[in-house]
């Protein structure tokens, strides 16, 4: 199975969660690409897209939110996953699953896998999982235990 892990990352949690994810993959055999969203490659030969991004005032990261996290000592990228969903082609056959970082859970905390989940589906993608970690502040760190069950959790969606 050849899978494509589409990340944005702006204090490095979400990224350590794709690397988490992407080796419970490996751990099946699969073959797996982990790529920032502003330099991923196409989806030709992809069978599972995953799309990461950290949960920025309840959603999406957007230019606003980048700003505001560079000057919180943080490193984004000056496009991210919500510019790369708006540049997908439709018609990708394969599956897809969705992961972000969150500081809370709860109906208040708000979700960027909710919002990558929706924008897939406007591009008739078939997303199959959505699945938060928890980190313990805007900056991180992940909360005890979370990489393990970013891990397991990559696993089971082989």
């Amino acid at each position: 199975m050849n899978v494509l892990i589409v990340t944005e990352s702006c204090f490095g949690n979400t990224s350590r969660v794709a690397d988490a994810v992407a080796a419970g993959l490996r751990s099946t055999g699969a073959e797996v690409i982990v790529a920032e969203a502003a330099s991923a490659p196409t989806l030709d030969g992809v069978d599972l897209l995953l799309v990461g991004a950290p949960t920025h005032n309840m959603g999406l990261p957007g230019p606003a939110s980048r700003r505001q996290a560079a000057t919180r000592g943080g490193n984004p990228a000056a496009t991210g996953v919500a510019e790369w969903l708006d540049r997908l082609p439709t018609g990708f056959s394969g599956r897809a699953a969705t992961f972000d970082t969150v500081t809370g859970t709860g109906f208040f905390a708000g979700s960027a896998a909710k919002g990558i989940q929706k924008r897939l589906r406007r591009h008739r993608v078939d997303v199959v999982a959505r699945e938060s970690f928890v980190v313990t502040a805007t900056e991180g760190p992940l909360a005890d235990g979370e990489l393990d069950r970013a891990e397991l959790w990559g696993a089971a969606l082989a």
